[in-house]
């Protein structure tokens, strides 16, 4: 819902940014998967960047000593996904935790017997249902390769997708959206790339997407933004889906100019 008094003060404190030129050009410059938006776009990531910022606090961890342009890389990359959806999409948590490098993580597994076990595992990045954003910083700083790997924006859309209630790989759709269209799109493509792995064949996207639907949707969602050609050739109902959700065009925005990462180029499987 549209509140006046929010707009007002979001206004206020982008016009009382005083983050430097400088800074924002040192951290738009790395990140070519920017490059191709029109002036209107830039301009408008870099208000939601702005806001990104003050409204959610950005905290160093282990020793890291995070500088503004980092900060700014890492608020570009987020904002870029809700960049024709507002800042009210991520609504709910309030930080980002940045560790150095990739971090420890303990969690629990149920295996398929019930049995619940304490889990260790290195992750680069976590999204608490409830909670904050966790970033390594070595793996966030790599969003300037376009290589279909985005750790900010997998993270992101996992925090989109539980804004109704659970990571289950479908955030909540806009009106002129289909539950049911978006559900055989995805779930389509989620079963051709268990049955890939399962054959021992190429993934046109990075297999870790086949752990789960929540998991599936974080990875074409970073692949849609990272390297969007390949994933219009591979699943082409996913990437139309996904251009309803975002309300983007990356295949437009950047010209469909990058190599697929993974295996050989995939042939379209779905229409």
């Amino acid at each position: 819902m549209w509140n006046p008094v929010r707009t007002w003060r979001r206004r206020r404190r982008i016009a009382r940014s005083d983050t430097s030129e400088q800074t924002w050009r040192r951290a738009w410059q790395r990140l070519p998967l920017l490059q191709g938006l029109s002036p209107d776009e830039a301009q408008r990531l870099r208000e939601l960047a702005v806001l990104f910022l003050h409204e959610k606090s950005l905290e160093p961890a282990q020793g890291l000593v995070l500088e503004p342009w980092m900060a700014q890389e890492i608020s570009l990359q987020a904002c870029l996904p809700i960049l024709n959806l507002g800042l009210d999409w991520y609504a709910g948590w309030f930080s980002v935790i940045i560790y150095p490098d990739t971090f420890v993580s303990n969690f629990e597994h149920q295996d398929e017997a019930g049995l619940v076990h304490e889990m260790r595992e290195a992750r680069s990045g976590e999204a608490w249902e409830r909670g904050p954003l966790v970033l390594s910083w070595t793996d966030a700083d790599e969003g300037r390769f376009h290589d279909g790997f985005n750790v900010v924006i997998h993270e992101v859309a996992h925090k989109l997708d539980a804004l109704d209630g659970g990571t289950n790989g479908s955030p909540p759709l806009h009106s002129d959206m289909s539950p049911e269209a978006w559900s055989h799109d995805l779930g389509a493509a989620f079963a051709d790339l268990e049955r890939r792995l399962e054959t021992d064949r190429d993934t046109p996207i990075d297999d870790y997407a086949a752990e789960s639907p929540a998991e599936f949707f974080a990875v074409v969602s970073e692949t849609f933004f990272e390297t969007p050609d390949v994933l219009q050739q591979a699943y082409p109902a996913v990437y139309q889906q996904l251009r309803r959700f975002y309300r983007q065009d990356p295949v437009l925005t950047l010209g469909g100019a990058f190599p697929p990462p993974y295996g050989s180029t995939p042939e379209p499987l779905f229409s």
